[in-house]
């Protein structure tokens, strides 16, 4: 059984990290089931373990924390669904590559519910959507924006950390940092692509394609 916490308002991310710590322990314990934890942030920056300091281009826009987690600085904030999951790969297999791809699934997925084409790309984690709409890169290349993040870390192969999809935050708080280290491609949001798709809408559609990835949709 997967347990489905949704909290409302934005919850601070020092809150955030001690939740899942909790929750994680208590999984490895079996004391606890598995679960997915909804949430905003307020505005921030976080940065994980392959963090470049560069990257981190004005550093008194928003505080900084140190996420603990795979991979480089991300943005959360207002109008970005977090979904934090803890899932014990104990029972769903020892294979971080293929959790990650799971998890690349899901969201790709939760977008086609909304007719966006969520993509991968070789050597990037994340989801990418393609930006026809908008004038070549500096390459002259079709631009691309980024809409989703991963990051994730295992204790006991228990996940934690998660994922990240722009619904409608604003998109100028990115300009803090090279999100995730990769300067020569945008961020977009559901919302940015003229679709007005609410926090909810999006929430139901995570909901309805959990399943198709990882089994038995969560319950509350």
């Amino acid at each position: 059984m997967v347990e489905l916490i949704v909290s409302t308002g934005t919850v601070p991310y020092a809150a955030a990290l001690s939740g899942m710590e909790k929750r994680v322990a208590e999984i490895a314990a079996g004391t606890a089931d598995e679960a997915l934890w909804f949430l905003e942030h307020p505005p921030l920056y976080t940065s994980g373990t392959s963090a470049k300091p560069e990257d981190l281009v004005d550093p008194h826009r928003f505080p900084v924390f140190d996420a603990r987690r795979g991979g480089q600085y991300t943005y959360h904030g207002p109008g970005q669904r977090v979904v934090y999951v803890m899932l014990d790969l104990n029972k769903r297999g020892r294979d971080v590559r293929a959790f990650v791809n799971q998890l690349e699934a899901w969201i790709i997925a939760t977008l086609a519910e909304f007719n966006v084409r969520g993509e991968r790309r070789e050597g990037r984690v994340g989801v990418w959507v393609s930006r026809p709409d908008k004038p070549l890169s500096a390459t002259s290349q079709p631009r691309e924006e980024k809409i989703a993040a991963i990051g994730v870390k295992l204790r006991k192969w228990i996940s934690f950390h998660g994922i990240s999809i722009n619904v409608e935050p604003d998109l100028s708080h990115f300009d803090g940092i090279v999100p995730c280290g990769i300067s020569e491609h945008g961020v977009t949001s559901l919302v940015d692509l003229g679709l007005p798709v609410s926090m909810a809408d999006l929430d139901a559609a995570l909901l309805k394609t959990f399943a198709s990835v990882f089994g038995p949709a969560p319950s509350a």
